[in-house]
């Protein structure tokens, strides 16, 4: 295995990837990009040009010390918006499963970083379907207390000795429909944990 499974460990994997067209000893699932907030964040953007876009003429003519200069904040909040539009647009998490290398790799990127993890089919026993125990909040003072945890289907791959690899969160038939298509590809058992089970530890 190259590559640490921790950078896949995220509330945020709860995606649903979609196939996209490949060979026959190649399966390619792919997610790309917050889309809606995307959106969302592009059309009050372009609103907040109407203002930004007068303010910013303004302030160029006549300086930060003018009362204009005083609404510094509209052009800066739009360009923030418009990077926010440009980081989700960018977000990718791909899994590649390839027959004739025997190798699952994962690719997780966006406009500031890439990860990517690879892990040999000999190195998989089994897919897992289960209950992850996800924690939210903070802790406060180095403690436990201000954290909360509650259980999130996941689908995983189980690794030799106790290691796992999270492919994806979720729930229902689409959870179960992915991990029977991917199993039956890399020739695999699946192991289904009953819900309400005793959930592993999960990224959050």
């Amino acid at each position: 295995m190259t590559g640490d499974p921790r950078h896949f460990e995220s509330i945020g994997n709860r995606l649903g990837f979609r196939a996209e067209p490949s060979g026959d000893h190649e399966l390619n699932l792919v997610w790309r990009g917050g889309r809606f907030p995307a959106l969302l964040c592009l059309g009050i953007a372009v609103f907040l040009l109407l203002l930004s876009v007068p303010v910013f003429l303004a302030i160029l003519a006549q300086g930060l010390d003018s009362a204009v200069g005083n609404l510094w904040y509209f052009p800066t909040m739009n360009a923030v918006l418009f990077g926010v539009v440009l980081f989700l647009l960018t977000l990718k998490r791909e899994i590649r499963i390839d027959r004739r290398a025997g190798t699952v790799s994962m690719r997780r990127s966006s406009l500031l970083m890439r990860r990517r993890l690879t892990v040999e089919f000999d190195e998989v026993r089994a897919l897992r379907v289960g209950d992850d125990e996800v924690y939210s909040g903070f802790a406060v003072a180095g403690s436990t207390a201000g954290q909360k945890s509650f259980p999130a289907r996941s689908l995983r791959l189980l690794l030799s000795g106790s290691r796992s690899v999270l492919l994806d969160r979720g729930g229902g038939r689409r959870l179960d429909e992915l991990a029977a298509r991917i199993a039956s590809f890399m020739d695999k058992p699946v192991e289904r944990v009953p819900r309400g089970s005793s959930a592993a530890p999960g990224g959050g």
